[in-house]
């Protein structure tokens, strides 16, 4: 087996994280004129966010002030086989010189939330892109106790305050809703989300999710665990109680992962939970977004990313 190459690849967010930054590699270099996410090889003894920082200093000038953990990546090209350790950098010192970047023939900032208009770009970053797309806020339904019409009028007033803001990302559950409240829930949902620019998934039903023109489906780990194949569904996530679970949904190349829970939860005051440093040493490593469940609200949002999480998902916290 050839030697594996640790690389340290920074997604520069700007914007309140609304844009992310491609450069482009310069003649010369292998895949010259592809496009990929700055950054570069870690040397022998150093970590990980230290190649980082220095690579963003050499190559745009850039002193790195925030940065965290969010995806790992490996992949084999004909000349090396790479383990890309993706960070997010939300905050830095100096001028980025898009118009003439120090080491890069160009760089362009991209919206997030949809494919880049850019090409080509470095076969790796495929994935990383579409997790760039995910929303890093996942509302699950809780129309079982709210009631089907008094959850379906929050969510309203919710996508509304935030459409010029962040995308969302909606799991209808409800598994115990009578069939036909269910489907009436979901179709509802699903009209709020395209009404919005969400997204919506539905929990364990790919009959009810293609029923209601969903844009993809949620396994509990109970599915995940008996799943062969990835559903065929654009967006497929799963939820996870640890690293083994979250790796099995990496394998079947889903979307994202619920892990959790976290904190304690009003509903589940004394169960078992993960804590912060149990969060990220089951996330360490993804190669797929993990948004962190259990206690969450969206003053802990900078907390979870900085614990490896891509973002949140709420249930009574919105």
């Amino acid at each position: 087996m050839s030697k594996i190459v640790d690389v340290a690849a920074a997604v520069l967010l700007r914007a309140e994280g609304r844009e992310y930054l491609l450069a482009q590699r310069p003649p010369g270099k292998v895949y010259a004129g592809y496009w990929e996410f700055p950054g570069g090889k870690v040397e022998p003894g150093e970590s990980v966010e230290a190649a980082l920082r220095r690579e963003l200093q050499e190559e745009l000038g850039i002193e790195v002030t925030a940065c965290h953990p969010w995806l790992r990546r490996q992949f084999t090209y004909p000349h090396a086989t790479v383990r890309l350790h993706f960070w997010q950098v939300t905050a830095w010192q100096g001028e980025i010189g898009v118009s003439a970047p120090l080491e890069h023939s160009a760089a362009a900032w991209v919206a997030r939330g949809c494919a880049p208009q850019l090409a080509p770009i470095l076969p790796a970053n495929g994935p990383i892109l579409k997790a760039l797309e995910l929303p890093e806020t996942l509302l699950i339904s809780m129309a079982e106790t709210e009631g089907v019409a008094s959850w379906l009028q929050r969510l309203e007033k919710y996508l509304t305050a935030q459409q010029a803001h962040a995308r969302v990302l909606i799991q209808i559950r409800d598994k115990t809703l009578p069939s036909a409240e269910r489907a009436a829930l979901a179709r509802a949902a699903s009209a709020l989300a395209r009404a919005h620019g969400a997204l919506l998934v539905v929990n364990d039903d790919a009959e009810l999710a293609r029923h209601c023109a969903a844009d993809g489906l949620h396994l509990s780990a109970a599915a995940l665990a008996g799943c062969q194949a990835r559903p065929e569904f654009a967006w497929v996530g799963a939820s996870c109680h640890n690293a083994a679970e979250i790796a099995r949904a990496g394998e079947l190349e889903l979307d994202y992962a619920l892990l959790g829970p976290v904190l304690p939860t009003p509903t589940h005051p004394g169960a078992d939970v993960l804590g912060w440093a149990g969060f990220a040493a089951q996330c360490a490593g993804n190669a797929l977004p993990v948004l962190a469940l259990g206690g969450m609200r969206e003053d802990r949002r900078a907390i979870a990313q900085q614990h490896g999480a891509h973002g949140l998902a709420l249930m009574r916290g919105w």
